[in-house]
């Protein structure tokens, strides 16, 4: 069974930074595209960032500078680290492992919320 499992949300002030983790069982993170994503309320579902199995990072514009994704291999867990956060940052964050041919799939998401 494939799971993939966030953790690290939580609330934090403006400014402040917090560290998401994707940890992902069944499946070798290695060998997908692996993102986050967000969802803040009454908005659609946006991409954060991407990190493909080879090649360049992907961010939006909206994070560039601000968060930086990585991944473990040891760990089989990739991860957000997100500095200066505002409160626009203050949404639903979702892991997700992606491949144009396996199976994609979704963590269950990870509440942010930044605020003062």
């Amino acid at each position: 069974q494939v799971q993939l499992v966030e953790s690290g949300g939580g609330l934090v002030q403006p400014g402040g930074s917090l560290r998401l983790s994707c940890a992902a069982r069944g499946i070798r993170v290695t060998i997908y595209t692996m993102g986050w994503y967000r969802q803040a309320p009454g908005k659609q579902r946006e991409l954060v960032a991407t990190m493909p199995r080879v090649g360049n990072t992907n961010y939006a514009d909206s994070v560039k500078g601000r968060f930086t994704i990585s991944r473990d291999n040891a760990k089989n867990t990739v991860y957000l680290q997100m500095n200066s956060l505002k409160p626009e940052d203050t949404a639903v964050y979702y892991c997700n492992a992606a491949d144009t041919i396996l199976p994609n799939y979704w963590g269950q998401g990870t509440q942010v919320t930044v605020s003062s």
